[in-house]
């Protein structure tokens, strides 16, 4: 084993939120925290990053001038122990621009683009993460072997925390809730 592939001692140790503060952005690049350990994610395929950014330019456009939605950016779901997750999209409240980190109360929708190698964790763990931290919706999307992405939608029950399903949708999706919106995800 070289020198370069040793990894760095900070990731085999728990992290706290002051600590993965100092850090800098490229020390964050790729990374997620959780339960205080770093996870350390492959970077995405071009096919994840087009439906990624499709949805967050689709629902930006169609939130208003109350939110923002963009790619790319750590949620902080809980500061202790530490917990990082980098949803796919996020829509947060456009105040909230400048404030850091992101905080589920800041957040109103998270996306997920199941990717091969993390379907468990994308299907299961950040959905329930995302649930216990309460953001109010959440989407999973699935890169079918046809082409055309399934969008699976979700909606918090905030007495149980967990999600109930909502629709299902083929290469369109319409929804009125969080607000109203039509994307064609298409053949991708």
């Amino acid at each position: 084993m070289t020198a370069e592939m040793v990894a760095p001692a900070w990731m085999h140790q728990q992290i706290t939120a002051e600590h993965y503060d100092s850090w800098s952005e490229e020390q964050c690049a790729g990374v997620e925290i959780v339960d205080g350990m770093v996870v350390v994610s492959r970077s995405a395929a071009k096919r994840h990053n087009r439906l990624a950014r499709i949805l967050a330019n689709a629902l930006d456009a169609a939130s208003g001038p109350e939110w923002n939605a963009d790619a790319g950016f750590d949620v902080r779901l809980q500061d202790v122990p530490l917990t990082n997750r980098r949803p796919d999209v996020v829509v947060y409240r456009a105040e909230t621009i400048d404030v850091t980190p992101t905080r589920p109360e800041h957040v109103l929708l998270v996306a997920e683009v199941v990717s091969p190698g993390s379907e468990t964790t994308d299907r299961i763990v950040k959905v329930d993460q995302y649930a216990k931290a309460g953001i109010a919706f959440s989407w999973r999307v699935e890169q079918a072997a046809t082409g055309v992405p399934l969008v699976y939608t979700y909606v918090l029950d905030p007495a149980t925390r967990a999600y109930r399903d909502g629709d299902v949708f083929t290469g369109v999706v319409k929804v009125t809730a969080p607000f109203p919106v039509e994307i064609d995800l298409g053949q991708i």
